[in-house]
């Protein structure tokens, strides 16, 4: 005799169940009604349907703790029907006896789901039909399931299947929560079961977010990945294939994780792009590769980390996307129709220089030039204007421009915006190799001379991959190992459309630091940005534990805004964790929170030793100053580009580069062993600053690429 144990929350349809009984029983099997509705004002009907039993489940949770009905206050409703009854006898006998369990609505099928896998029930469904099918399934094998193991995985995904066929959201989402997904073998079967055969596409991308969102809340976030990457892997269409691994890696980047998947996502988006391409459908491809390089380069990956795919091996990062026919097409040169005008020597040289907002390193250009007998100074901010901003960061659109490979809109706007500009100037100088270097190339400059400065960061975005650097003549970089990593990424910068490279320093005024130190200096380390992950503060606290080893007078000075923990959860999480380690140095005076200021000079006449703790920088400005200033330089051998042909042992003078926090500790003590020592150290750093990367000494190679011989 089969076993039917029938639960609902909500009183069922009588008629229709009534039916559904008669042919349960013709089917021979016992069948019994346990609900959380009130049985008792439909008893009549329920005992005209002569049912082998029923049983009024606890209605609600009054007579529980108040922690119990708080947890199911804030708990999906299957949740609180589960809750109610999972301590009720009665249900727990006949739930051991059953051969098929039925829940009748929504609200019961989470607790089917627990009923079923506690007790081994193979045969669990959602609805009457399904179930009578089931009953069916059990007369044949002449038994039920042995209850004392697991039904084999692929039965599993073959009920999985027919159970979740056409279930409305609600159930998937009642099927798929919290504690089930906490369950090992809960999270495996609904893992095996959106890769069961035979299930139509739109169910089962349906089924894995569900199941994705349930590992979500469950804290599985690798496990929600994988069941998105492991339902791809049975997607034949390129685009739902595309985007549910995309939605797979975005679950990890979401929580500041590397995403096991991100080569798949990448790939499948590029395929993708190359399909829509092919077919001369410009605008999907275009959505496709950019949503390739925004996963390939996105932030958690390369900037809100100590470490970066691209500091391993950063031609074998991008080598895959250049395979893409969507990548070659990208970066096929669109070259000029004529060369750059040579500066005029009958008048004075038109300068336009422009950004998007950040001009932080432009002060002493504007000032120079703004100045200058021999330059006529226009400045413009792309971000001041909403016409100029829109364009110079519509990232999808300059793709499409580019992919079509003939007039667009937007390139006939970039045109009619930029023209006016470009027709005035001789030479256009564009700070930061971003979106609007990637906008300002989509058009044929004519003759006027295109110069752009390229700083670190950009190097880690896909703005570089979507410029084209044969409509710029002059690109500056600031640091040969900066000039080294972003060659080996973008092939056009290797090849015979190149435009010519420089290397600049910033423009520093840095005679301002030089100021008497205070007398406590000597015992003060210095840090000077601590905004970013890449500065990794956390390395200048270690130093600073091992001098205090030695003497207990040294102290730590941050200067510079805290790092935002909205910029993401990598960031958060790191940001958590220093100040969890400083706290109580903080506390005791040990470390001082300095604040961001405008003064920085003032401020480093209270530091006599500056730090430079971060894992990569381009030429880390804060520690120029610093040394400037006569505060000792103790500059970490940046991870990222330690022991490669250009790094900060090749940028800075021999003996301001250590290579761990103990050789840190051990200059320190040695440098400000005495006064006499520390003073003449600070120096000669001081001196070597000066004669090296100050504005009279840099601005002289600025005059000879903006003016040439004059």
């Amino acid at each position: 005799m089969t076993h039917v144990l029938f639960i609902a929350s909500t009183r069922p349809q009588l008629g229709v169940f009534a039916d559904s009984v008669r042919k349960f029983r013709a089917a021979g099997a016992k069948t019994y009604l346990a609900g959380t509705f009130h049985l008792e004002p439909v008893a009549e009907e329920l005992a005209a349907m002569e049912l082998d039993g029923t049983h009024q489940l606890p209605r609600n949770l009054n007579v529980r703790s108040s922690a119990l009905r708080r947890k199911a206050r804030q708990s999906p409703g299957g949740m609180r029907v589960w809750l109610q009854s999972k301590r009720d006898g009665w249900l727990r006998r006949q739930a051991r006896k059953a051969d098929v369990l039925v829940a009748l609505d929504a609200g019961a099928v989470y607790t089917v789901w627990r009923l079923a896998q506690y007790y081994r029930i193979e045969e669990a469904h959602f609805g009457l039909a399904p179930a009578l099918k089931a009953v069916d399934r059990v007369k044949e094998k002449g038994s039920a399931a042995p209850r004392g193991v697991l039904p084999p995985l692929d039965v599993v995904k073959q009920n999985v299947r027919r159970s979740v066929d056409g279930l409305p959201a609600a159930v998937m989402r009642h099927a798929t929560a919290r504690p089930v997904m906490r369950s090992t073998v809960g999270a495996r079967m609904w893992r095996t079961a959106v890769t069961a055969p035979g299930v139509p596409p739109k169910v089962r991308i349906a089924t894995s977010r569900y199941v994705a969102e349930g590992m979500q809340w469950a804290g599985r976030t690798s496990g929600a990945a994988l069941a998105l990457a492991a339902a791809a892997s049975k997607i034949p269409d390129l685009g739902l294939k595309a985007q549910l691994l995309d939605e797979a890696v975005m679950k990890e980047l979401g929580k500041g994780l590397n995403p096991r998947d991100l080569d798949k996502a990448v790939a499948a988006q590029l395929t993708h792009a190359d399909a829509q391409f092919a077919q001369g459908d410009h605008e999907k491809a275009s959505f496709a590769l950019d949503r390739a390089l925004f996963l390939a380069f996105h932030r958690v990956l390369h900037i809100d980390q100590l470490s970066s795919p691209l500091a391993r091996d950063a031609e074998g990062f991008v080598e895959p996307l250049y395979r893409s026919q969507v990548m070659r097409a990208l970066s096929r040169p669109q070259g000029r129709r004529t060369p750059p005008a040579p500066a005029p020597k009958d008048r004075p040289l038109r300068l336009l220089v422009t950004t998007s907002a950040n001009d932080n390193f432009l002060h002493h250009i504007l000032d120079r030039y703004g100045n200058h007998q021999d330059v006529e100074l226009r400045y413009l901010d792309l971000a001041a204007q909403k016409a100029l901003k829109r364009i110079a960061w519509a990232g999808r659109r300059v793709l499409e421009d580019r992919l079509a490979g003939g007039t667009s809109t937007y390139q006939e706007e970039v045109e009619r915006l930029m023209r006016p500009y470009l027709d005035w100037a001789d030479t256009v100088f564009l700070d930061w190799s971003v979106g609007p270097a990637a906008m300002l190339t989509t058009i044929d400059p004519g003759d006027t001379r295109i110069v752009v400065r390229l700083h670190s960061y950009e190097a880690f975005t896909r703005w570089p991959h979507m410029t084209d650097f044969s409509r710029i003549d002059d690109l500056i970089y600031v640091a040969p190992h900066v000039k080294d990593l972003v060659e080996s990424l973008v092939p056009q910068l290797r090849g015979d459309n190149a435009p010519r490279a420089h290397l600049i320093d910033n423009a520093m005024d840095l005679s301002g630091f030089a100021r008497p130190k205070t007398a406590e200096a000597r015992f003060h380390l210095g840090l000077v940005g601590i905004s970013q992950v890449a500065k990794d503060p956390m390395w200048a606290v270690d130093v600073l534990k091992r001098v205090r080893e030695h003497d207990e007078r040294y102290r730590l000075l941050l200067v510079g805004g805290d790092m935002n923990p909205k910029t993401s959860r990598a960031t958060r999480d790191y940001r958590r964790q220093f100040d969890k380690e400083i706290a109580p140095l903080i506390e005791e005076g040990v470390v001082l929170k300095l604040g961001p200021t405008d003064d920085v000079p003032s401020a480093l006449t209270d530091i006599g030793v500056i730090l430079s703790s971060s894992v990569r920088e381009g030429c880390h400005v804060g520690l120029m100053e610093g040394a400037a200033s006569a505060a000792v330089p103790v500059a970490r051998d940046w991870p990222f580009y330690a022991g490669k042909p250009n790094s900060a042992r090749t940028l800075y003078p021999e003996g301001w580069v250590v290579g761990s926090t103990e050789e840190a500790a051990q200059r320190i003590l040695e440098t400000t062993a005495s006064e006499e020592a520390w003073q003449n150290a600070g120096k000669l750093a001081s001196e070597y600053a000066l004669s090296t990367w100050d504005w009279p000494v840099v601005s002289k190679a600025f005059d000879k690429l903006f003016l040439g011989e004059r």
